[in-house]
């Protein structure tokens, strides 16, 4: 009986510890994700100030809109590079999660 006591706590912390670290490795990705987001809303609102100021100083209608059509071009390409990105480490993080020998019994 002991002896069966000693196993199911040992396989009890196996899986504890296994728990534990798959939660500091979701944590992880978690706060990656967050910092990338905010680096990225901060990029993304610096240059649409620095395109408003441009745009405010433009001398004609043709500037105005070669300024404003730039800016959106690049602010779209900006922003579909930083979903892919962001994509990639929420495809990481699921694959992460369902990562199969974490648990005791697991394969």
């Amino acid at each position: 009986m002991i002896n069966n006591f000693q196993d199911m706590q040992k396989l009890s912390q196996t899986g504890m510890d296994g728990y534990m670290k798959m939660m500091g490795d979701w944590n992880k990705s978690w706060q990656a994700i967050a910092s990338e987001m905010t680096d990225y809303s901060k990029r993304a609102f610096e240059d649409g100030t620095a395109a408003f100021e441009k745009l405010s100083s433009a001398k004609s209608v043709e500037q105005a809109l070669e300024i404003q059509t730039t800016y959106a071009k690049r602010a779209y390409e900006d922003y579909m590079q930083q979903m892919s990105k962001i994509g990639a480490m929420y495809q990481s993080l699921a694959k992460d999660a369902f990562k199969p020998g974490v648990f005791p019994g697991s394969r």
